[in-house]
Parts: C-alpha cells; sequence; structure tokens
C-alpha cells in the first residue's frame, strides 16, 4: 500500500471502532437488551451526552431531558426534540455555563419526588463541562486548578480525586441529590472503567437504595470492532492492548522502536496519554504530540503509518481529533514543534492533522499502526 492508501485504510478502521460505541447505538442497544423503567426525567452529561440523550430518546420519547455536553457537541437533531434543554460549556478547563450546568444537574436532581425515576447518562469529559462549587470558590479558582492540572500532565485518576473534593456534585454527589431511584448508564474514557472515576464519579450511585449503574461503551469494545475490522479486510492483528497511559514521549520511546522493528500487521492501542506543557504551548493535543513523537521512530521507514486520536473527534484545546504519520513525516522542525508543545502546527503544515468533528462518543484515545513488509 501507498502511504495515502494506509492512510484510508487506519482513517477507515478508526471510524469502526468509535461508530462500535456511538453514544446513539450505545444506549439505545443497552436499552433494548436490558430495559429498565420509563424515566420521568432523563439527565445527560459529557461529550457523548448528545448522542446518548438521543439513544435513550428512542426509547422514551418526550420524556423532559437536560444535555450538558462541550460547546459544538449538540447535534441539530437533538435540538429539535420537543422537551430537550441543551447546555453547551467548555473542555478542558470550566467555563461560566459549566457551573450553570452543575447547578442545573443538582436542581433537576433536588426536584424529583419518591416515586420518579431518572436516567442518568454519564460520558467522559463531565468534569469540566459541569460543577457547583462549595462555599468560597469561585469560577476563576477552578479554572486555575483545571489549567494547573493539565499542565501538569496529571493522569486522570489523580484529576479526578482533586476534582471530587471541591465538587458538590462529583463523587456521588448528585446522585445522592435525588429522592428517587436513578438508573446510571456511562460510556467508559477511564483505565479501569469505574462508574465512580468516569466525569470524576457524577454518575456514582453508590449505597444509594434503588439506584443502579451499568457501562455501555468502552474503549475494549472500540478496539475489538477495529480490529474485527482489520480481520474482515485481510489484515492480520498482531497486538491489541490497552497500552497508552504514561507520558506521550515515554510511550513513543517505548512503542516507536518496536514498531520500526514490528512484524508485518495491524497494531492497536487504547488509553490516554499525559502530556506536561510550557508555560506558553502551541496549537495541539496529547495526540498529536504523540502521532509526532512517533514520526521520530519510524522515520525513513516507507512501509508504516500510525494514526493517533481521540474518540470523542477533539484533542485537547483543538478543533482536530489528533494527527496521522509515516516514515515521511519527521523533518526539519518537528523537534521544535514538539518542544514548544507546537504539534499540531507542523501536522497541519505537513498534512498531517486528523479532522473529524465531534463524534459523539468518548472512551479515550486510539493509536492504529500498519506496519507491511519491508
Amino acid at each position: 500500500m501507498s502511504p495515502s492508501t494506509r492512510r484510508t485504510r487506519l482513517e477507515s478502521l478508526w471510524w469502526d471502532a468509535v461508530d462500535a460505541v456511538g453514544g446513539h447505538r450505545s444506549v439505545a442497544t443497552a436499552l433494548e437488551s436490558e430495559p429498565i423503567a420509563p424515566p420521568t426525567r432523563i439527565l445527560a452529561v459529557g461529550k457523548a451526552a448528545s448522542g446518548m440523550a438521543e439513544g435513550a430518546l428512542t426509547h422514551f420519547p418526550d420524556t423532559p431531558t437536560l444535555v450538558v455536553t462541550k460547546h459544538g457537541h449538540a447535534s441539530d437533531t437533538l435540538r429539535s426534540l420537543h422537551g430537550v434543554t441543551v447546555i453547551e460549556s467548555a473542555h478542558p478547563v470550566p467555563d461560566a455555563n459549566s457551573i450553570a450546568a452543575g447547578h442545573a444537574l443538582l436542581e433537576a436532581m433536588a426536584a424529583t419526588a419518591a416515586n420518579d425515576h431518572v436516567l442518568l447518562l454519564v460520558s467522559g469529559g463531565a468534569s469540566a463541562l459541569a460543577e457547583a462549587l462549595p462555599a468560597g470558590w469561585t469560577l476563576a479558582d477552578l479554572q486555575a486548578l483545571n489549567a494547573e492540572m493539565l499542565a501538569g500532565g496529571l493522569p486522570i485518576g489523580e484529576m479526578n480525586r482533586r476534582r471530587r473534593a471541591t465538587s458538590r456534585i462529583k463523587g456521588g454527589k448528585l446522585v445522592a441529590a435525588s429522592r428517587c431511584p436513578v438508573t446510571v448508564l456511562a460510556l467508559s474514557d477511564v483505565e479501569g472503567d469505574g462508574i465512580d472515576t468516569i466525569g470524576s464519579g457524577i454518575g456514582d450511585p453508590t449505597d444509594r437504595p434503588g439506584c443502579s449503574a451499568r457501562l455501555v461503551a468502552s474503549n475494549r469494545i472500540a478496539r475489538a470492532r477495529a480490529a474485527g475490522a482489520a480481520t474482515a479486510a485481510g489484515l492480520t492483528v498482531v497486538e491489541n492492548a490497552e497500552a497508552l497511559y504514561d507520558d506521550v514521549f515515554a510511550l513513543a520511546a517505548r512503542l516507536g522502536p518496536s514498531l520500526a522493528d514490528a512484524t508485518p500487521g495491524v497494531y492497536l492501542y487504547g488509553g490516554e496519554p499525559t502530556v506536561v506543557l510550557p508555560s506558553e504551548p502551541g496549537r495541539g493535543g496529547r495526540n498529536q504530540a504523540l502521532a509526532l513523537a512517533l514520526a521520530e521512530h519510524i522515520a525513513g521507514l516507507p512501509h508504516i503509518s500510525v494514526l493517533v486520536a481521540g474518540t470523542d473527534g477533539s484533542d485537547g484545546p483543538t478543533g482536530d481529533a489528533g494527527g496521522v504519520v509515516d516514515g515521511g513525516t519527521w523533518r526539519e522542525g518537528a523537534r521544535a514543534a514538539l518542544d514548544a508543545a507546537d504539534a499540531g502546527t507542523f501536522l497541519s503544515a505537513c498534512g498531517g492533522l486528523f479532522t473529524t468533528g465531534p463524534t459523539h462518543t468518548n472512551v479515550m484515545d486510539l493509536a492504529i499502526a500498519i506496519v507491511e513488509p519491508r
């Protein structure tokens, strides 16, 4: 295959993975396979909230619904539905709408009666998209905390621990505010797929009588679909692992040389890398940085191509999902771009950006490599 043909195949495999865990499909399928009592209210929060709400509303049309999602991530279809209220807020650093969304979610739970039933749909990104602060905390304080954690490259578990300590809705507090049973359906964007970790535990029903929670999509499911699609296309899947849990440069140093010497076939990796940012970062996110860092290790090898992208269709504060690199990507200026956290500018100049728009799901990131015979 030529590099352009490999890129087309990589993008096709990525979309196969993402479509398998779409918010609409995942929720609709879950409700069909394990029906629940009709809810009196639907609350959806996270980057996949739009698709998840649409999936629920196919089973429970006209149910009053509040959707909290990222700016630009609510579909026109959802906005046109009767009884749906949409709040779009900022990610990864919260904004004033995030505070409004947190209060709206709390008010909706507090307004329930004992004979009501809430269907709570949770996906990654909820930590920044909705918040209710304790006394003495301001939006500026919250933004400073999030910016500090993001710049420091903290693992998501540690970030969520800190977020729960300064929140009136995380760590199970939102579910605890209800006066009725709550059913939680969640898409996982965290290692281990713990309901108590997704969205910093915004949908954690622990120890609440009558409440329940289940996972409806994960990175594992996405990778399994990509692996199946690769096999159906006549490709050999050599490795399929949830292994992207480290700093982007440490990951590149580990995965890059192994891909350079790899057996021909398809390599699938999932997870959520971290990146430490300089005081004034350029354009890009962790996926673009990892893609470009991997490019150094496969430089001059015309038989390898790699795609790295966020399954939600966004990478950090950018509108791009990630990047695609091959043996010809690494060139003058690449090292400086990585050092300046400006991988997006470099990849844009060489045609390596991967841009999808919102996907209405969020199950962490995917790296897919195709290695052909030399």
